[in-house]
């Protein structure tokens, strides 16, 4: 019946030539017989008792209650030049024990009078600046000048990551971060709820519009209907404030819970991306420091356990700047799993982001490292000198 009415009236309307606010104002007729026009999308002229917030107006109106205003806003962010990624060397994985070196590559491919050999524990990495065929005999790598190793001592050349961060325009408003591990949306929070449908991809940008907790787990509303367990992310906190001590503007903030970097300039975001710190028992050590050293490359080594099982060697680490003894911002190319906690202390970038870092920091540049979490230990006892 007030189906029927309405519509009598509309068609009244046009029958006796009524203007065409006819539609704009049509009348919503309510149980107890009043009369309200609808809101209207973006029309803020009408509100409270004055109009009926259903459909569109309601849909939106419910978006903003959630912090979502359409069109959705991107990110003042553009991903950084994939020139970055370049490295100066090339790389293979070390596979034997003992890795026999030669002075020639005659001795090489006959396997025949060894200079020296590289022996060290489960990771090492060496750089190569020429390789041959060996006429046809496998491969033979050189790794300095006139010293050569089989190819049958590795792995095979390392493809290094292509994972870049993202440079900004200004700081945004709302946190925001990547997927780490691909997942589907969900309709709701809550792993029980309904899936969305709709798939995000590892290293996808986010931005995080409400926040609510499900049996302990956070999930983050990053798109209209588009839930996000937490685990899945990694996120960056914007901020215009400065760490205590920082009295410049300027500086690389290191969020250990988050596994994600920040970069300021002028108490502004100019770059963020993914990061990888200490693994429990090798954490990062959270505090102020500043870049004491910048390196265009390093070999690093080290160990921690006393049987040497958990023993490096990598050469030739690109982009490399310590500012807490011996740990250091610097490009990992032997992994791509940024997101996640994977050094002995150091700070491991991908290739691309430490040399955009390399390139802008300075000797003196503070780097604040923190664990929003509380759960890194913050007694300097704790800790070593750290390592890659």
């Amino acid at each position: 019946m007030k189906f029927r009415l309405l519509l009598l009236l509309i068609v009244s309307g046009i029958l006796l030539g009524a203007p065409s606010t006819v539609f704009a104002t049509a009348q919503f007729i309510s149980d107890s017989g009043a009369m309200a026009p609808l809101c209207l999308p973006g029309d803020d002229s009408l509100t409270g008792d004055d109009c009926q917030a259903i459909g569109p107006s309601g849909y939106l109106a419910s978006l903003e209650q959630q912090g979502v205003i359409l069109p959705l806003e991107p990110l003042p962010a553009v991903y950084i030049d994939a020139a970055y990624t370049e490295l100066p060397f090339n790389y293979v994985r070390l596979s034997e024990d003992a890795v026999p070196i030669f002075s020639s590559l005659d001795d090489a491919t006959r396997n025949n009078n060894p200079y020296r050999s590289i022996s060290v524990g489960p990771t090492k990495y060496a750089s190569y600046i020429d390789y041959s065929s060996g006429n046809g005999n496998g491969k033979y790598y050189m790794i300095e000048p006139g010293m050569w190793i089989r190819g049958g001592s590795t792995t095979g050349r390392v493809a290094a990551p292509s994972y870049v961060g993202m440079q900004f325009a200004g700081t945004p408003s709302r946190q925001f971060g990547w997927v780490i591990y691909q997942t589907e949306s969900y309709k709701e929070p809550g792993s029980s709820a309904p899936l969305s449908g709709h798939t995000l991809k590892k290293y996808d940008p986010i931005q995080v519009y409400q926040t609510t907790e499900v049996n302990g787990v956070a999930w983050y509303l990053v798109a209209p209907g588009e839930w996000v367990d937490s685990s899945f992310t990694a996120l960056v906190y914007p901020t215009t404030e400065a760490p205590a001590g920082v009295s410049n503007g300027r500086w690389i903030e290191v969020n250990l819970y988050e596994q994600t970097i920040a970069i300021y300039q002028d108490n502004r975001l100019i770059f963020a991306t993914l990061t990888s710190t200490g693994i429990a028992g090798w954490w990062t050590q959270p505090g102020l420091f500043q870049v004491n050293e910048k390196l265009d490359t390093t070999p690093m080594s080290g160990s921690f356990e006393a049987n040497f099982a958990d023993y490096y060697y990598i050469e030739d680490v690109p982009w490399t700047m310590y500012f807490d003894q011996s740990r250091a911002l610097h490009g990992a190319y032997w992994h791509n799993l940024f997101g996640y906690e994977q050094s002995h202390g150091c700070v491991n970038l991908s290739p691309g982001d430490a040399r955009w870092l390399f390139y802008w920091a300075n000797v003196g540049d503070y780097v604040y490292v923190w664990d929003p979490s509380g759960q890194t230990p913050t007694d300097p006892a704790v800790y070593t000198a750290g390592g890659a």
